[in-house]
């Protein structure tokens, strides 16, 4: 499926998580992610077993504890814990993963993009949900393209 495709239909769920949402916001893709979804009217959690709170909102500590559970994980923690991340979105039947990555190694594991797809979860194993679609901006557009060349954006998953 070609990445375009993939971003479309992963944004077309509503209820979405967000891993690795810090409490020190300055500089944290996860941070941007979250506050964009939220703020472009998509039900989003934050995921962070160490705070309480993040950009005003309430966290989880896993995505078992959200309420009401959701359709889609953005895993924007470090690489090691997306394999751990992934086990738990098949367990819980959750069907799209996004593994966050632009500059740097980025939240994208083999191993858990392995596990993902074997399982039939839709996963997107690099790039930005904020470079496609009503979530986009300028300047995450021309990230994208100049990564696709870099192969940090998947041109198909």
């Amino acid at each position: 499926m070609k990445i375009s495709d993939a971003a479309t239909e992963f944004l077309s769920k509503k209820r979405i998580a967000v891993t690795g949402v810090s409490s020190k916001p300055a500089g944290h893709g996860s941070n941007a992610v979250y506050t964009r979804l939220r703020d472009r009217g998509y039900t989003v959690f934050a995921v962070n077993p160490n705070a309480q709170t993040v950009e005003g909102d309430p966290t989880y500590p896993d995505l078992a504890a959200i309420p009401g559970g959701v359709d889609a994980v953005v895993i924007a923690t470090s690489a090691e814990h997306a394999p751990q991340t992934m086990r738990q979105i098949i367990d819980l039947g959750i069907g799209y993963a996004w593994m966050h990555r632009a500059f740097g190694a980025g939240s994208v594991s083999d191993e858990a993009t392995r596990i993902g797809r074997d399982a039939g979860v839709m996963v997107i194993d690099g790039g930005c949900p904020l470079m496609f679609g009503t979530t986009s901006d300028g300047g995450h557009r021309m990230m994208c393209r100049m990564l696709k060349m870099t192969g940090k954006v998947p041109r198909e998953v």
